[in-house]
């Protein structure tokens, strides 16, 4: 193995680069890590895995339509599978924090699947039996990769780890409400006894925020199921199969078990980020119902003697290091 301070040189269209000798990344990546030692924050794992589901997709696509040899598109697909399981996480050196539509992130995918893909075929690091951009990036620019990333990323987390969590918890608190039905206490009103309510009618105002929240991250889902892929550069397409981006979106669908589909304007979606602005708004909402309903059984568990002390949570840890047998909320 070289020695981690040895270097080899690679190219991009600036020219020469010196870069570690055992990375995958070439050129253009390290003159970003030079350019942007900002934060040390890094994309997260799903990003990444979206990045190469879409290298991966692409080069299926375009050895289809015949625009990228068959033993290169193959060698994608498979430097792409290893970048989508984790298995190149440590070339994806990048602040977060960069130029502007992350030209430095889809270079630095486009870099380590080539240089893979190069040593699958025989070759060398830096040999660029497969170029980064021409065979790589073939129909593909950062204006339209990197936002069809963060929505793909988005959506499958969305679809496999937000919306179950949701519908668990939704069911528990229907649960509560159908389990407490009988039980009737003093309603309040800032915080001063009102009229009587049911404590199961409490809780089936939580069940219903959160069926709320659910439908509002199933509307997300549509807005970020349109992706900009195929616009290249300024939404024109230039450069791109006509059928390149419907393919695409199709393979990502089937490989993620969520919607993928190109988007009816380009322009709107390369020069925007509403869909993503919308999604958040969404989260947000859900976050503040949260947060209410957490609150509430909170305060109505206070006590156990000077509180309202209407409900009893479950002790799961101690809540003092000064106060023997006191348990908070958790």
């Amino acid at each position: 193995m070289s020695n981690p301070k040895e270097t080899r040189t690679e190219r991009d269209s600036m020219g020469e680069m010196q870069v570690p000798a055992n990375a995958y990344y070439g050129a253009s990546t390290q003159r970003a890590v030079l350019n942007f030692p900002i934060s040390d924050l890094r994309f997260p794992r799903q990003f990444i895995r979206a990045l190469g589901q879409i290298k991966q997709a692409a080069a299926r696509t375009n050895e289809a339509l015949g625009t990228v040899d068959p033993q290169v598109a193959d060698a994608i697909v498979r430097a792409s599978q290893e970048v989508i399981d984790g298995k190149l996480d440590n070339n994806f050196v990048l602040d977060i924090f960069q130029t502007g539509s992350g030209t430095s992130t889809n270079m630095n995918a486009n870099e380590v699947i080539a240089n893979r893909a190069s040593e699958l075929l025989g070759g060398s690091l830096g040999s660029r039996k497969v170029h980064p951009n021409d065979h790589v990036n073939f129909g593909q620019s950062s204006n339209d990769v990197i936002p069809t990333a963060m929505h793909l990323s988005a959506l499958v987390s969305l679809a496999h780890d937000l919306l179950p969590a949701l519908e668990q918890l939704r069911d528990a608190l229907q649960h509560k409400a159908d389990e407490f039905m009988p039980i009737i206490k003093t309603g309040r009103t800032h915080l001063q006894d009102a009229t009587p309510i049911r404590l199961g009618q409490e809780f089936l105002g939580y069940a219903g925020q959160i069926e709320r929240g659910i439908a509002r991250v199933r509307h997300a889902q549509q807005e970020l199921s349109e992706v900009a892929l195929g616009g290249t550069a300024v939404g024109t397409g230039v450069n791109t199969h006509p059928e390149f981006s419907a393919r695409v979106c199709q393979l990502l669908s089937e490989m993620n078990g969520v919607t993928v589909r190109e988007t009816s304007n380009h322009f709107q979606a390369q020069s925007t980020l509403d869909n993503i602005v919308e999604a958040s708004g969404s989260l947000n909402t859900l976050a503040v119902s949260l947060m209410k309903i957490a609150n509430d059984i909170r305060w109505l568990g206070s006590g156990p003697r000077a509180g309202i002390g209407e409900i009893d949570l479950p002790a799961v840890q101690p809540g003092s290091s000064i106060m023997p047998g006191k348990v908070n909320p958790v």
